[in-house]
């Protein structure tokens, strides 16, 4: 850094002295920093390969950065942090993505205008009889609706990895104009960049995005994961069977860099696209991470989640694929001790393989401590670490145990108070390559409920499955497959989706299918809040293939499209079940583009649909189905029936005058005029009122504002006028 740098930083740090408050870390990331500090002041604050993969670390025009989230406070001024170098995201609530050059991160603490950041953790990805089970169909035909609702008018945005700029499934049906309004592949470094961010390649025409023809390799190579999600929400065809849900729905794609500074960076794109065009916005993300976050609804990307769909975007997130795993524990303690074994991820079956990650909450007072155990094969107490406690962990402990002539890695950090929800944490990451030793996780605490996850750890940071707890002698515990749900499909304005198989009609006319996938994550949350909130299929899902990739797939069927050809191919996972339900919000604001982000959440659940597999669902929900299946001919319906008082920019072929009015309100059109309009005051309430001749009597109306509500072409139109 200059000597000019320098002296602008601490002239900074002076002035602000007095306000604002030393940045919280939590202990993990904390810790974290410490290490990779570390280890970059040798390298020159330049990353190697392995600590690319394993942090969010990206090149920017030949310079690294470490990417954050950043809670803001009332002194937070932007232009102080680009004056150190560092890139600063557009603020969304009190959230804003952060990246800070290498050589600055000993100075993230004293950053001026900040309350709290969090590393920004790395992420991982988690048709045909589908679009029947769900009522698709019966909404596209419009089958006892006033039309067929495709997703026309809306936008999806899918945050993913693997798109296929050039596959006919993102054309029209008449495969003659793509639908894709733009892409921002975050790991191509050639530019132009978007506006307002300073890093990635932006496509914003049919000719670049065809030039490019798909997104860059990263550490998923070519993938296809994107161009299969996308196919399921608004696929097409292609000219086969193989039609999204909403098909004729436009697309924005964002191929981002791993960590959720990025994945912040998209959103804010995507909703400057779809503001700018005056659409509405739904947002995928089939992928999730439990290595990050609090679990419970309060880290910051669910902060940022809430202030967006305050805007009124939709987020649609798959719950996760730990169902049939036993990776979680739960014990109430009363002064005595929790012991079960950890299983190992096989070393042999991923290169990246490190060990497994012991993540563990306590709830707010409660202090808890944890250790490990090791023995041998026939269960016989080789050596025991001491106890580490959540409020006497002050600094990163990394350090061994040793069995004989093996040695058991481990390290520590720890809250007795996290900054975000006030609560105990720990994470315990233990490494053990010789399988002939077992390693138990041992845990005592006064009171208090404690949970636990034993997560895989990989060395470039995108493990995201669980491993079991298991049982090894008298007085050990089992895990069980409960509290299974991740971030940000956690989070609370999120509609979180589980898979199940898809129900279908059989030759002989009895239905086939239809039962829970056994890998959908169970719920609850952790804090007892009912998640998953809906299902949908998510099994043997075919969709899309990208051309360009060079993973494996069995493909099921192919069409040629300007000269190359296009593989369709079936994949499983909560990752295939939430852009289904993408795909019927969208349907539903094609229907209705008025109703705001929670009250589209709303229907979905309120129409779910139950039957003799789901069984009864409680009100609360089920920790497995949430609502139910979800119904896109009757979520449609009920959208059609409910007033929303968000304001799209979408231009009517119509408009009222005088406006404000005393007695009687003229439209500009007459002749395709609906007979009825509906008046909305400010609070939904509605009456029906009788268009004459073009007039409406608004006379008896008290002074103020409304919505005048119609319906044409099957679809609600309003505007806003005022009452004198």
């Amino acid at each position: 850094m200059s000597m000019k740098k320098y002296l602008l930083f601490f002239l900074i740090l002076s002035a602000l002295r007095f306000t604002y408050c030393q940045v919280k870390l939590d202990a993990l990331d904390r810790d974290d920093l410490k290490l990779i500090q570390s280890k970059l002041s040798k390298q020159n604050w330049e990353a190697n390969e392995a600590q690319l993969e394993r942090y969010p670390i990206t090149k920017i025009k030949q310079k690294f950065y470490f990417s954050f989230l950043g809670k803001i406070n009332q002194q937070f001024n932007p232009q102080n942090l680009s004056d150190l170098g560092v890139i600063v995201g557009k603020p969304i609530g009190s959230v804003v993505s952060l990246k800070v050059p290498l050589n600055q991160l000993a100075t993230i603490t004293s950053l001026p205008g900040l309350e709290s950041m969090q590393i920004a953790a790395k992420v991982e990805n988690l048709l045909d009889k589908a679009i029947i089970d769900i009522r698709a169909d019966s909404t596209h035909a419009g089958i006892g609706l006033p039309e067929g609702y495709t997703g026309k008018d809306v936008y999806i945005g899918v945050t993913d990895w693997g798109f296929d700029y050039t596959s006919p499934m993102f054309y029209d049906t008449t495969l003659s104009e793509s639908r894709i309004i733009a892409a921002w592949d975050q790991f191509k470094t050639s530019g132009p960049s978007p506006n307002g961010f300073n890093y990635g390649t932006e496509y914003t025409s049919p000719q670049t995005l065809l030039a490019a023809e798909s997104d860059t390799s990263n550490i998923y190579n070519y993938s296809s994961h994107g161009t299969h999600v996308a196919g399921i929400a608004a696929g097409s065809g292609a000219g086969l069977a193989y039609r999204g849900v909403a098909f004729e729905s436009k697309l924005l794609f964002v191929t981002f860099t791993f960590n959720v500074a990025s994945v912040l960076d998209a959103w804010e794109w995507m909703y400057q696209k779809a503001l700018a065009d005056g659409k509405r916005l739904v947002i995928n993300m089939s992928w999730g991470i439990y290595h990050f976050g609090t679990l419970d609804g309060t880290s910051l990307l669910s902060q940022a989640i809430t202030a967006y769909t305050d805007l009124g975007v939709i987020f649609v997130n798959s719950g996760g694929n730990n169902g049939n795993v036993n990776f979680h524990l739960k014990k109430t303690f009363s002064n005595d001790v929790l012991k079960s074994k950890i299983d190992f991820y096989d070393y042999n079956a991923n290169a990246n393989m490190w060990g497994q990650s012991i993540h563990s909450w306590g709830e707010v007072g409660n202090n808890f401590s944890n250790g490990l155990i090791v023995t041998n094969s026939a269960g016989l107490v080789l050596v025991e670490s001491p106890y580490y406690a959540t409020n006497n962990t002050p600094s990163y402990i990394d350090t061994f145990i040793v069995a004989g002539l093996d040695t058991v890695w481990y390290n520590i950090s720890a809250d007795a108070i996290h900054p975000l929800n006030n609560k105990p944490q720990m994470r315990l990451r233990v490494k053990n390559t010789n399988t002939s030793l077992k390693i138990l996780l041992k845990s005592i605490a006064d009171t208090g409920i404690v949970h636990y996850w034993n997560l895989t750890e990989l060395t470039n940071g995108v493990g995201n499955w669980g491993m079991p707890f298991s049982t090894s002698g008298s007085g050990t515990s089992a895990g069980n497959n409960l509290n299974g749900i991740s971030e940000p499909a956690c989070s609370d304005d999120v509609i979180t989706v589980a898979a199940y198989a898809t129900q279908y009609s059989a030759a002989n006319g009895s239905l086939v299918g239809g039962g829970i996938a056994s890998f959908s994550s169970i719920g609850p949350r952790y804090d007892g809040t009912m998640k998953p909130d809906i299902s949908a299929p998510g099994v043997a899902i075919m969709s899309s293939i990208s051309s360009f990739t060079n993973a494996a797939f069995t493909s099921l069927g192919s069409v040629d499209f300007n000269g190359r050809t296009y593989h369709f191919a079936r994949f499983s996972g909560t990752s295939m079940s939430s852009p289904m339900v993408a795909g019927v919000a969208a349907l539903i604001l094609d229907a209705n583009p008025y109703l705001s982000a929670r009250q589209v959440k709303e229907i979905i659940m309120e129409t779910a649909r139950q039957d003799n597999i789901t069984g009864i669902i409680p009100v609360e929900g089920s920790t497995r189905w949430g609502a139910g299946r979800v119904n896109a001919y009757a979520a449609v319906k009920l959208a059609l029936q409910t007033i929303g008082l968000e304001e799209p920019k979408n231009d009517l072929m119509w408009s009222v005058f005088p406006n404000p009015v005393a007695n009687e309100l003229h439209f500009t059109i007459v002749d395709e005029l609906p007979k009825q309009a509906e008046i909305v005051n400010l609070n939904g309430q509605a009456n029906l009122r009788a268009i004459i001749n073009g007039k409406l009597n608004v006379s008896d109306l008290s002074p103020g504002n409304y919505f005048i509500r119609l319906q044409i072409d099957g679809k609600i139109e309003q505007l806003q006028f005022t009452k004198q």
